[in-house]
């Protein structure tokens, strides 16, 4: 059984140390240990102290991609390497690495396919009570839309069994964080999470400038990606709105003219049937939405059988269903991947 544990970095040379060190050097049911730097583009000497470090395999991109970029190639290298498990954490050592054992345990036990930890953010103390509320909303909507119970949407330190790394497609710029739990949800793997402590801050987040930008980039996200997946019921709610408030102008102006004045209210009967045909429209707009919803099963289930195909697996039911085909354990050198 392989673990390959990926850290995304962007100018982490001062922090990686730390994070590399601190990865436990053996775990109970795990064979091999590996680690895998993505250098997003850093312009410092991150991939060098990697190197120096020994981590086991490096992507270095010629240029900043972003973190929901940087967690794909990542994923995709580490099925490449053979990882059984992948866990994927932060390079400014701001998650406890010895808690490893921990976070993989209910994938080793087969009870999950992906662990998210649970910082506990209302008991950080470099968190501001403006923060912590903001988590605590933002991982509410999160578990509202995807249906999941995770309690903090937005770590980033998790646990992927080798079949969800291959069932999951990013396709945002800004955090695969959100994305990949309502993707989870609705390809029915499962999803817990266990409670970790957090290490002292070393840097402010660079992954956004302030609260409000990632409070926004979030949702956006979050609203993409749930209509990705549920594009018939956002689409019939918005339209059934508009065909009310279209129904009750109407109603109002048939009120008028039931007792004599419609004269001077023909404007409603206009926006009326404005807001009647919009609504029809987008309802029938979800339609088409829920029938090319078919089309992107067809495509994910493809692609997948793709990935299955590069990296050279059985398509048996069997290991569709259990993940239990397990890929022959290997070590290589160290190697530099620069991705254009």
């Amino acid at each position: 059984m392989k673990l390959i544990v990926q850290i995304p970095c962007f100018n982490e040379e001062k922090t990686l140390p730390l994070v590399i060190h601190s990865i436990p050097k053996a775990i109970d049911g795990i064979d091999i240990i590996e680690t895998l730097v993505i250098d997003d583009g850093s312009s410092d000497k991150t991939s060098l102290i990697a190197r120096e470090l020994g981590v086991d395999y490096i992507i270095r991109h010629t240029q900043n991609k972003g973190l929901a970029t940087s967690f794909a190639d990542g994923i995709h290298k580490a099925l490449q390497m053979g990882a059984d498990i992948i866990v994927n954490t932060d390079a400014d050592n701001q998650y406890p690495q010895q808690d490893i054992p921990k976070l993989i345990q209910p994938i080793l036990d087969g009870k999950a396919d992906i662990v998210i930890a649970d910082r506990q953010t209302s008991t950080i103390a470099h968190f501001s009570k403006i923060k912590k509320g903001f988590q605590r909303l933002g991982s509410a909507a999160v578990r509202f839309f995807s249906g999941t119970k995770v309690p903090d949407a937005v770590s980033g330190f998790r646990a992927y069994s080798r079949e969800a790394a291959m069932s999951l497609n990013i396709i945002t710029d800004f955090s695969y964080a959100i994305e990949t739990i309502v993707q989870a949800s609705y390809k029915r793997l499962g999803i817990t999470s266990v409670a970790v402590k957090t290490n002292p801050p070393t840097r402010k987040s660079r992954l956004f400038k302030n609260m409000f930008q990632h409070m926004r980039m979030s949702g956006t996200t979050l609203l993409r990606v749930y209509t990705m997946y549920q594009p018939f019921r956002v689409f019939l709610l918005v339209g059934s709105t508009l065909f009310f408030l279209g129904l009750v102008v109407g109603i109002r102006f048939i009120y008028f003219s039931f007792i004599g004045e419609s004269a001077g209210h023909i404007q409603s009967l206009i926006f009326s049937a404005i807001l009647i045909v919009i609504g029809f429209q987008v309802i029938m707009t979800g339609i088409v939405a829920d029938l090319e919803g078919i089309n992107r099963k067809l495509l994910e289930h493809t692609l997948k059988r793709i990935k299955r195909v590069e990296l050279k697996e059985s398509f048996s039911p069997e290991v569709e269903e259990q993940d239990e085909n397990i890929q022959e354990n290997h070590r290589t050198q160290n190697h530099t991947y620069l991705v254009n």
